[in-house]
């Protein structure tokens, strides 16, 4: 296998690398998810898949875990959004994709810096905030 960053230092790559590589690693974390929540046929596996992975969704993904990010983290998600990439999908705002390109830019940047437990810890609070029902806060406040 060829080593990806001779230098070891995943900060040398360019923001749209490190989203190449992040969105695998994001996709192979919500594909461990799914699979964590039981058998299921393989069709409905990649239409789960591509909801928790889509740009719209990895968006989204950002406004959960922004609060949760150290300056570096944050650092590297800002190199990822404000990347220029000349490719965003017909269906997609240009705002949303730059957002879900900064995900995946921190994703694949944490995996190259070895800090995959650190990637954990994100995608979970992604997927607690996902799983909280509608309102709780509004019911917490009126308490």
């Amino acid at each position: 296998m060829t080593e990806l960053n001779p230098r070891g230092d995943p900060r040398l790559l360019s923001p749209l690398a490190l989203a190449f590589l992040g969105d695998g690693v994001y996709e192979l974390l919500a594909r461990e998810y799914l699979l964590a929540q039981g058998n299921a046929p393989a069709g409905r596996l990649h239409a789960c898949t591509v909801e928790l992975v889509s740009a719209n969704a990895q968006a989204a993904a950002y406004q959960r875990i922004a609060p949760l990010l150290t300056p570096e983290e944050e650092a590297v998600f800002r190199r990822g959004r404000n990347a220029n990439s000349t490719k965003c999908p017909k269906h997609t705002d240009p705002a949303v994709y730059r957002r879900a390109t900064g995900v995946e830019a921190l994703f694949g940047w944490l995996y190259l810096a070895g800090r995959t437990e650190r990637a954990n810890q994100l995608f979970a609070a992604i997927l607690a905030s996902r799983e909280e029902p509608e309102g709780k806060e509004t019911d917490e406040r009126e308490e």
